[in-house]
């Protein structure tokens, strides 16, 4: 393990080796001794973690030596040792970057060993919080994200990509299960936002008469049961993201406060009468169709404008052809890595049987299907026998009360190509319509 490098900045060479005698006392320490700045600075190529700067040094007050060694290497830290005890040098040398200002005297080593070990524990967390910001940045890449190839997938991805690369507001549109979440934590977790709060709220999921309390806060007393102040979501959400699924579940009072707030950037807790500034990027969620909601009157034209900055629609998973297989491999993969079981494959009998079912719970639904068939499966081998459906719906899956003519006709196709042994002529035929026909739809579904 390397030995953390310390550089002492000292001009008078007595005080230099006491500090350099105290501070080997500890054998992870390596000491370097400089008596001026400039032959410090000369030597920032050898890395040091910290160094001890005597304020005032031959050549340059401590406080040149600083700025020019933070503008070397910001993450450097720089403790000021100096022969006198000034509050306001030592103020300002803090604000320009110094870690601590010691004064000189009986306590100077003591205090010296109390801020090294202060700064280590810092440099440890910093070390942490990039770790974990780099694996959970790498866990919402868009590689990562979703698995497919689909044509409506690619658009997807092209989208996401944009949207991280601004700041623009975000609507995603999708049925529920299609990872509408998952895509506004790639798009912050991939933006310059990374480091800052990702605060996600389903509004359908909060009582309508906690709604207005959960997004904009409220003082001590401002309703019955407020004991304490509590900041809201746009607080919180502060220089971040703020995702609220399920937007169209909010009532039209507080679509009103919500708008005021995007236009102001400025939020007023209930109960109180502070405005607050906010800066907040907006990403929503939606499963219903937010224009219809506006012609009918439930739904602020203004407040949809305002959201609709750059709208991503998620394509269910019956839209996406062989995508489900790719998925339900994953799916699998993932499950075996996680719970330490040998690797299961999906056989074609199980594949055809995946294929012509609808997936009305779309992703997620597909998870549990196939979660439960790696446990069901023999020899590491996934058949159709493995794969069951939810009796919640009615069918294997034909009826969809959102379907469309083109979604039904998907279907139909899928359900004859699984039939008779993928022969697009042959279906052609029983279906009584041109071949070109089923080329076309193979083609454009991917199926």
């Amino acid at each position: 393990m390397e030995r953390f490098k310390i550089f002492v900045v000292e001009d008078d060479p007595v005080y230099a080796r006491l500090l350099e005698y105290h501070l080997c006392k500890n054998p992870d320490f390596r000491v370097e001794k400089f008596l001026t700045g400039k032959e410090c600075l000369d030597n920032l190529h050898k890395k040091p973690e910290l160094i001890t700067v005597d304020f005032a040094l031959p050549d340059m007050l401590g406080d040149q030596l600083l700025k020019k060694i933070k503008k070397e290497n910001s993450s450097i830290g720089v403790i000021i040792i100096s022969g006198q005890e000034d509050v306001e040098i030592a103020i300002k040398l803090m604000q320009e970057g110094a870690f601590d200002y010691i004064v000189k005297g009986e306590e100077t080593t003591s205090r010296l060993w109390n801020s090294i070990r202060l700064f280590r524990e810092n440099q440890s967390l910093r070390s942490e919080n990039e770790r974990l910001l780099d694996e959970v940045t790498h866990k919402y890449d868009q590689s990562n994200l979703m698995v497919g190839s689909s044509d409506g997938l690619r658009e997807v991805f092209k989208l996401i990509e944009k949207a991280s690369a601004s700041q623009i507001n975000v609507a995603i549109t999708g049925e529920t299960g299609t990872g509408k979440e998952l895509v506004a934590k790639s798009i912050h977790f991939n933006s310059v936002l990374k480091s800052k709060p990702f605060i996600a709220v389903n509004v359908g999921a909060i009582p309508k008469e906690l709604v207005e309390s959960e997004i904009f806060g409220y003082e001590k007393g401002a309703f019955t049961g407020a004991m304490a102040r509590k900041a809201g979501v746009f607080e919180e959400a502060n220089k971040g993201t703020l995702f609220l699924d399920e937007i169209s579940e909010m009532d039209l009072n507080t679509q009103k406060r919500f708008l005021r707030v995007l236009q102001e950037r400025e939020v007023k807790r209930l109960g109180g009468n502070d405005l607050i500034k906010v800066d907040v990027r907006v990403i929503t969620a939606t499963h219903a169709n937010l224009t219809e909601e506006v012609n009918k009157g439930t739904f602020r034209a203004d407040l949809y404008y305002r959201l609709m900055g750059l709208p991503i629609h998620l394509p269910p998973l019956r839209e996406r052809g062989k995508d489900i297989i790719k998925l339900a491999q994953h799916f699998a993969n993932t499950y075996c890595l996680e719970n330490k079981i040998p690797p299961v494959f999906i056989l074609d009998d199980a594949s055809c049987k995946l294929l012509s079912y609808s997936f009305p719970g779309n992703i997620r639904e597909l998870k549990a299907i196939i979660e439960k068939a790696v446990i069901m499966c023999e020899n590491g081998k996934i058949h159709d026998t493995d794969i069951t459906f939810d009796p919640l719906y009615d069918s294997p899956g034909f009826y969809e009360e959102n379907g469309t003519l083109d979604s039904y006709t998907v279907k139909i196709i899928i359900h004859y190509l699984n039939k008779f042994q993928r022969n697009p002529i042959v279906v052609a035929e029983k279906l009584g319509v041109a071949k070109s026909t089923i080329y076309r739809y193979i083609k454009a579904h991917n199926l």
